[in-house]
Parts: structure tokens; sequence; C-alpha cells
């Protein structure tokens, strides 16, 4: 038996002129459809190059385009030929000047051999297609599509939108179930000439021309009318993504293509040189007698398809970005939050930061500047300690910063003065550990020299914020591991706390923690809660603070670390 190829090019002629003389060379006429916008110089240049090559053949051209009939008239006018001119032919394939085979030419003939009276091309009626794109399946079938989807994607839209409104309806020709499928068939010389033949093919061509994409579904349903011997597969190899768009084969994939067994793959790189000599060497068979087999490499392609679609978490491409809550989540790694834990301890950071062994960092978000560890005013991922930089983008600045220091824990302060537009970011990250000590923001104030009207204004501004924000950490959309205390419970005990805290971020300390850091002096803050109370503000986010003792009894000359014995 002999193989025809029926091969449609519109670019990188020099790769295609290489594909024609691999397929010639190996007994298989090839008939070319050269795209007519190729300007006329190099289209001559390429005929003028292979002609040399008895047994190929150049059609009449037409001007194609993606999604088009032009494309479906192009295979048409190359089949035509193809049958004419080369009697002896017993199977046709559909190629591209990008689909490189991928085994000897001679076990593809015998393949077909073995199976004479099989058509291989994929066609499933469009309720069993899963891979439509678009939001057309049945309607591209029983609406009208004059325009080009893609130069002139709003009239294509707008024209779809009208017909819905209108419910308009293409009639189907009698005896048709349209079919889907993929573009690249091979089909026996008897059930193409039947198709090319059909009598009734001036109605069924006029009626696809308005389907979108006919290359898809014209051969599929018509394939259904003339032959039961239908294998509904593709010989060629041809992976799309989730938006519909081929994937590209490059140089580093030559594995890849070798375990799929597939004998034609498209599509190919142009500038893959590893891949073309590899594959039209004359090196002998790697994978004799193999069947077909692209589900081999479909668990590949199906990771791509997710870090495409997904990326990495807490790594934002240019593909991803712009559509919110389509991320593969807010950060790339755990962190921590601590807020109102400066306002009660005193060198709180460098506590934390021996007992961590993490990078603690101060208000990240402060209003003056990001206060990196160390007063650092550049950081990690090309931050800086500006404000108006990190506030054009908040939660850009906390992504950035957690990805660029993956493997090394972060810990950060926050409180109601700070940029409050990432609470919701944090609230909704299962990274973050957000531990609160609510109404801590007191503290300065009660330390504080200004007028106490001035004192009761900020008091009740800091409340409302930090209110709000708790709100945020207790809503149900939140994700992250959340732990928040009263003022008055947490002066209380605050070992206990502080105990739950490390455990949880995974702190150096395997043993029980034997010493906090020193509280700040709280004598008379009770008495302070009070008289923002006689003032008309009821400091409620402290809890039930003693308004005449301070819950911890300590001179405030002696006062020590908190120990365990």
């Amino acid at each position: 038996m002999s193989l025809g190829v029926v091969m449609l090019v519109h670019d990188a002629l020099d790769r295609a002129g290489q594909l024609v003389r691999h397929w010639a060379g190996h007994g298989c006429p090839v008939v070319i459809h050269v795209d007519k916008r190729v300007k006329r110089r190099a289209y001559a240049s390429f005929v003028n190059d292979l002609a040399d090559l008895e047994n190929v053949r150049f059609c009449g051209r037409h001007k194609c385009e993606w999604g088009t009939w032009s494309l479906v008239a192009a295979s048409q006018t190359a089949s035509e030929l193809m049958l004419k001119s080369f009697p002896e032919i017993s199977h046709v394939i559909l190629a591209s000047g990008s689909c490189l085979p991928l085994r000897p030419i001679q076990e593809m003939q015998d393949y077909l051999a073995n199976r004479p009276k099989t058509n291989f091309i994929e066609s499933v009626t469009t309720e069993d297609v899963p891979w439509t794109v678009g939001g057309l399946d049945k309607e591209r079938f029983t609406l009208r599509f004059p325009f080009s989807w893609k130069r002139h994607r709003s009239l294509f839209d707008a024209y779809v939108r009208l017909q819905r409104r209108l419910k308009f309806k293409r009639k189907i020709p009698v005896g048709l179930t349209p079919h889907l499928g993929s573009q690249w068939w091979c089909l026996t010389r008897q059930t193409l000439s039947d198709i090319l033949n059909d009598p009734d093919r001036e109605q069924y061509d006029t009626y696809f021309q308005k389907v979108w994409i006919p290359d898809e579904s014209y051969y599929q349903t018509l394939v259904r009318q003339f032959s039961t011997n239908i294998e509904s597969r593709s010989l060629t190899l041809s992976k799309f993504d989730y938006q519909g768009k081929p994937h590209i084969f490059y140089d580093d994939h030559l594995q890849l293509l070798r375990r799929s067994d597939c004998f034609v793959a498209r599509k190919i790189w142009p500038q893959a040189d590893k891949l073309y000599d590899s594959f039209l060497s004359d090196a002998a068979s790697i994978m004799s007698g193999a069947e077909p087999n692209p589900g081999k490499i479909d668990r590949i392609f199906s990771k791509a398809v997710e870090r495409r679609t997904r990326g990495r978490p807490g790594l934002y491409m240019q593909s991803r970005y712009p559509r919110m809550g389509f991320e593969n989540g807010l950060t790339g790694s755990p962190y921590a939050v601590f807020e109102g834990f400066t306002e009660v301890f005193e060198d709180f950071d460098s506590w934390l930061e021996r007992a961590v062994g993490g990078r603690v960092h101060g208000h990240l978000f402060a209003p003056e500047r990001a206060e990196f560890s160390g007063g650092q005013s550049e950081f990690s991922g090309a931050l800086t300690d500006n404000a108006a930089l990190r506030d054009y983008d908040p939660r850009g600045f906390l992504t950035n910063l957690i990805w660029s220091t993956r493997g090394e824990r972060q810990c950060f302060q926050f409180g109601p003065a700070d940029n409050q537009k990432i609470s919701w970011d944090m609230a909704k990250d299962p990274n973050a550990y957000i531990s609160v000590v609510s109404g801590a923001w007191a503290v300065p104030l009660y330390h504080s020299k200004q007028n106490f009207s001035d004192i009761r204004r900020q008091a009740a501004k800091l409340q409302k914020i930090e209110s709000d924000h708790l709100d945020i950490l207790r809503s149900g959309y939140s994700r992250a591991r959340i732990r928040i205390w009263t003022m008055a419970e947490f002066v209380q005990n605050p070992m206990e706390p502080l105990q739950l805290i490390l455990d949880e971020i995974g702190g150096r300390m395997n043993t029980r923690l034997t010493e906090a850091p020193k509280m700040v002096e709280l004598d008379g803050f009770g008495q302070f809660l009070q008289n923002l109370k006689n003032q008309g503000m009821q400091p409620y986010l402290m809890g039930d603070y003693p308004s005449g003792v301070d819950p911890v009894q300590t001179p405030r000359d002696t006062r020590k670390p908190y120990l365990i014995k």
C-alpha cells in the first residue's frame, strides 16, 4: 500500500520543505497547499526547491484563516489533486508544515496496511466533547458565523448575541448528525473519495461554510455517512491547553515525544533543530511495532495545564495576575502576624526572633514606612520601605515578601494604625498565623503625654478600626489560623498563649516555655480605661479589665520576666 500526504503550509517554508523531502523520499506522494497569503516570491522559491521530486504536487491556493471554511476548502483542493494524481495510494493523511513524523515512515505504512479499511479520525457528537472552548458546541451548527473570530471579534460576538436574542436557528441538512474532532485525520482512499464526490456535496459545503471552525466538524461529520469502520482517534499527536491553543513542542520534549509512540506530532517549533535532526534521520526504529499511545504522556500535559492555570502557590505570573480569586494561594509559605504584642511587651521582636529562629519585622504596613528587620531600607524581592510604593499594591507587597523569603519563617507586627487594606488578604490566607491581643493599642496612649481629649478621640478611632479588623478575622471567609485574646485575659497569664503560639508556628524551643518577654508598665492602666469610660467612650475590646487594680501585681521598680518553676 501507499500513504499519501496532504500538507497545509503557511509559514516556515524551509522546515516544510525538509518535511516534504522526508515524506516523499520514503515513498509517500505529497500534495502541498500553500496559503495564498505567502508572498509570490517566497512561494515560487519554495516550488523551485522541490521541483526535483517527482511525487510532489502543488494545488490551487486559498487564503486561509483560522476557524473559517478556507481551511476545509484548502484540504478539499489538495485531496482532489491527490486522488487524481496518485491512483495507487490507499490512505491519505492530512498534515501541516509543522507536523513532524516521529517514527519511520515504513512503520506507519505497515500499520495502515494491516488496517486497509480503517479510517482514523476523531469523530464524536457534541454531547460527548469536553474540550469545546468559547461556549459554542451545538450552537456552532445552528447559528451563522459570517465574521472572523480573530479579525472581527466584536462583530462576531454581537452577531451571536443577536441570533440568540432572535432565537434564530439554522436547519442542519437532513441525515446529518454533527460530529466534532481533531482537524488531523487519516482516511482511506475510498472514504475520502466518497466525501468529495457526494452528489449532495454542494449542499453540505454551503451549510458548513457558515459553521464555526468547520475544519473540526466537516470531515468528522461526513465520514459517518460513508463508513462504519472508524477508529475515533487521530494518528497525529496534537495537544491543546485550557484555552484551546495548541501546545508547541521544543527540543526538550524529545524524550516525551518518543514515549508517546505516535506516528506524527504537531506543533513543532521551527527552530527545534534537535527534534528535526532526531526524527528525520534514517536511524533504526526506536519503537518498532508499538501501538500509538498518547495517553502515556497525558499526565504530563495535565500537570502543564494545572501549572498554566493555577501556577505555583504564592507566585503571580502575568497570565494569572489580573484574575482575582484565580490564584493558587495568596502566598508561598507560612508566616506569622502579631497584633498587640509589641504594645504589651518590651523588646518583643528580639525575644521572638530568639524563640522562633525566623526573620522578625516590625510593622510592615506602618503609615510612615515598612519596618523591615534590622531597620533595612531594602529587602528581598526588590522591596523598599517606601510606604507609597507598598500601599500602591499591599497584596503584591506581602506576596512578594513571602515568595522571596521561602525557607525562612517571616514574622511581623500589625495593628489598627497600619494600612488595613491587607486585612482581608491575610484573613483568607491559609499560610497566615495571626495572633491578636485586642485592645493593646491603648497601652501607648496610656503612656503618652497627650491631652486626654485627644487621647479619647484617637482611642475611639483605633477601636473602630480594630473592631472592623476583628470582624474580618472572625468571618466565614477566613482561612488563616487565628488566635484572639482580649488584653484582660492575656495579661493574667501570658505564658499559656505564648506557648500555644510557639507550638503552632514551630519555634526553636522544643520544651515548655520558661521565660516570657518583659511586660511593659501597666500600673494605673485600669484606671486609664475607667477614665475613658467617664469621658463617654466604651473601651470594650480590652475585655473585663479591672479598673481599680492591675491584673499583674508587680512592683514598678522590681518587674522581672515571668518564670515558671
